[in-house]
């Protein structure tokens, strides 16, 4: 994951065009060139936070001069365009949805199964989600750079885009009824994940089609996000192709 330190080196990286995934700012800069800096990354819908210069302090290099960005090893797609291009060509897509994972290595596995399934593209939001980093790259075994990944404001902005094309929405939570094995998967279709923690956010599961859940026989009730991803995304091959 490279680094860039000070805000005339992020404001010329922004200026660039360079993929920039996150930037702290030291609280309390009220100079010109400070505000400045947060007027572009607004301007980019770029995400950044205020951190106090501990947070600042922990990365390698002390001369940060009040902010440090993040450049992902990726580039992230726009999400209309990729749902666009997939009506055009009349592919038959899966979409994953990542909320409120923020394990970095979790997602570098899910990326790593959706890579082996042929998932058309992960929708991670830009907030409340762990950054790709070289954590990520290395836990999806280099899968990363084959998979289409998108980066969203918002998860429900998200949904309502797919639903408006025909993509049904289905969450995997525990508070389903019915399980994955009930329900039909071979249609254009979005898969939503949430954390073992938060789980899906309620607003999310109610503006969805429908709910299903994983059968639980143990005495364990909830399995690894990333184990659980793929076990879902294996129904799905399975009924589309042996069924």
């Amino acid at each position: 994951m490279n680094t860039i330190y000070g805000i005339r080196s992020i404001l010329e990286a922004i200026d660039s065009k360079t993929n920039i995934d996150k930037v702290w700012l030291l609280k309390g800069q009220k100079n010109s060139i400070a505000k400045s800096l947060e007027y572009k990354l607004k301007k980019n819908n770029i995400s950044y936070s205020f951190v106090p210069i501990e947070r600042l302090e922990r990365f390698k290099s002390k001369n940060h001069q009040g902010a440090v960005a993040s450049i992902s090893p990726v580039v992230f797609d726009n999400l209309e365009d990729v749902v666009s291009k997939n009506i055009y060509k009349k592919q038959n897509p899966i979409y994953l949805i990542l909320d409120n994972i923020t394990d970095m290595r979790n997602i570098g596995a899910i990326i790593r199964s959706a890579s082996a399934t042929g998932v058309t593209n992960i929708i991670l939001p830009k907030t409340e989600s762990g950054r790709i980093n070289a954590d990520t790259v290395k836990t999806s075994s280099g899968a990363i750079f084959s998979v289409s990944i998108s980066k969203v404001d918002h998860i429900k902005d998200a949904i309502f885009l797919l639903k408006s094309n025909n993509i049904k929405i289905i969450c995997v939570t525990e508070k389903a009824k019915k399980t994955i094995y009930e329900t039909e998967l071979k249609n254009p279709l979005a898969i939503v994940m949430g954390s073992e923690k938060k789980g899906i956010s309620n607003s999310v599961i109610k503006i969805s089609d429908r709910s299903v859940k994983l059968p639980m026989k143990g005495k364990i009730d909830s399995l690894n996000v990333s184990v659980a991803c793929a076990t879902v995304l294996y129904e799905i091959i399975r009924q589309r192709e042996f069924s």
